[in-house]
């Protein structure tokens, strides 16, 4: 089923409080454990940024080391108003006031869902966490398809459809959430459906909250994102974090940008109340770091600027390899992620029972040492044959490496990354081969 079929929004199963490990983490470990039983792998499940954190970082971190004290629940003076600053030269003029940390954006959204309540609209597909955590807040989440090619943002006219129905029915739909870039299609959603997502939320009185982590990787440097912020300034929530553009996933500094006027205001005196009672404050030493990060000195935003142009190459070079075995691949525009779908070449996978994208996930970590996060994780179909590719772990085993990936002026000619690709590739061509290869030679053909 191509990405651009539509499909009838529906809403996750009735919501349990009771999750499973995130399947991104859970396939990192079990990558993991190939590694320690001696097999070679490809680690394209796990969306980490892949790169080492910039020196000049790791120096505010080491001055900062000795603040031990809590600080405000809001995050500090200094970080907010470096956050400000950074959305202000995005062209969305920020209050301190109406900013509010927390460790990592993740821990934001949970928050905010909490004191939103009711359920919130999701893109079909969607990051893992979004309606994995709205079923931990008990209300579930309601699953919109995207329009066809663009990604995280849920067809305006679909949404209208399906937040009426829901509530016809007695249920509680209160926001929606937008994903620009997203994951896990490494596709833009385009001025003009951001622009309808608007005018429907004002209509059906949603909160969007606009996950814009991959905002400073856009693969084109002339093309720009469109923030709800933009048309709906006062029904939304932005967020936005160190992990993806500067790399530093493990330092768990988010921040929230929330909406203008009175609604925001109390809704940043819920946030707090919530935040409270929960992670108290971001941790001090992270947010020294994050206040120099988001006033973008010219050494960061260099830095971001090889990154993004590192991401491109590397994202468009495991494109090809999809296209080439037959794949249907949306051209990756941001980030570091590939969204290849199998349809085309559903028989020769059916050959080897492989029905679900589950299966296919399964078949190539298990045979080959592959791994990928299927559609279904991600609030697909089952039977979509759909992956979640992520390549920013293919730059290097060593700091040394990575570095070298970054400064590369074609960094998919370095020999361990075409290393990888090459043996995508041939990993790719059995898999999708008319004639399928033994699961004992196809082991041998591609350790």
């Amino acid at each position: 089923m191509p990405m651009s079929e539509r499909c009838d929004a529906r809403p996750s199963e009735p919501p349990s409080r009771r999750t499973g490990i995130s399947a991104t983490l859970a396939a990192n470990e079990a990558l993991e454990r190939k590694r320690r039983e001696g097999v070679p792998v490809l680690p394209m499940a796990f969306g980490e940024a892949g790169l080492p954190v910039h020196p000049a970082l790791r120096r505010e971190l080491a001055d900062a080391a000795g603040r031990n004290g809590y600080g405000p629940v809001a995050g500090s003076p200094e970080l907010r108003a470096a956050a400000a600053g950074y959305w202000t030269r995005r062209g969305l003029p920020t209050d301190p006031e109406l900013v509010v940390a927390g460790p990592g954006s993740k821990a934001l959204l949970f928050g905010l869902l909490l004191i939103i309540g009711g359920e919130v609209a999701v893109p079909q597909p969607s990051w893992v966490s979004y309606a994995a955590q709205a079923a931990l807040t008990g209300a579930g989440a309601l699953f919109v398809p995207t329009r066809p090619d663009e990604g995280g943002v849920p067809d305006p006219e679909l949404l209208a459809e399906a937040v009426r129905a829901a509530r016809r029915r007695g249920r509680d739909v209160r926001s929606v959430v937008a994903t620009l870039p997203d994951n896990p299609t490494g596709r833009l959603a385009g001025e003009s459906t951001v622009r309808r997502l608007c005018e429907v939320a004002r209509e059906l009185d949603l909160l969007i909250i606009s996950d814009e982590i991959y905002r400073d990787l856009v693969h084109a440097s002339d093309e720009t994102v469109s923030s709800p912020a933009l048309f709906a300034p006062e029904r939304t929530v932005v967020t936005t974090a160190l992990s993806k553009h500067l790399a530093a996933g493990g330092w768990r500094l988010g921040v929230a940008r929330l909406p203008e006027g009175a609604a925001g205001r109390a809704l940043r005196a819920d946030l707090l109340g919530t935040a409270s009672e929960i992670w108290s404050c971001a941790p001090a030493p992270i947010q020294r770091a994050a206040a120099y990060a988001f006033s973008e000195p010219p050494e960061l935003v260099e830095h971001v600027d090889r990154s993004r142009r590192l991401h491109a190459a590397v994202a468009g070079a495991v494109a090809a390899r999809f296209t080439a075995a037959g794949c249907r691949v949306p051209a990756p525009q941001a980030s570091f992620y590939v969204y290849p779908d199998f349809a085309p070449v559903a028989d020769r996978l059916a050959e080897q029972g492989v029905r679900t994208g589950a299966e296919l996930a399964e078949l190539l970590l298990d045979r080959y040492g592959v791994g990928t996060l299927p559609g279904s994780a991600f609030g697909e179909p089952a039977p979509a044959l759909r992956l979640r590719v992520a390549t920013s772990l293919l730059y290097g085993e060593s700091d040394e490496q990575r570095l070298a990936a970054l400064e590369a002026e074609d960094p998919v000619e370095l020999p361990w990354i075409a290393r990888s690709l090459d043996r995508l590739e041939r990993v790719l061509s059995e898999v999708t081969a008319a004639e399928p290869v033994p699961a004992g030679a196809a082991l041998s053909a591609v350790g």
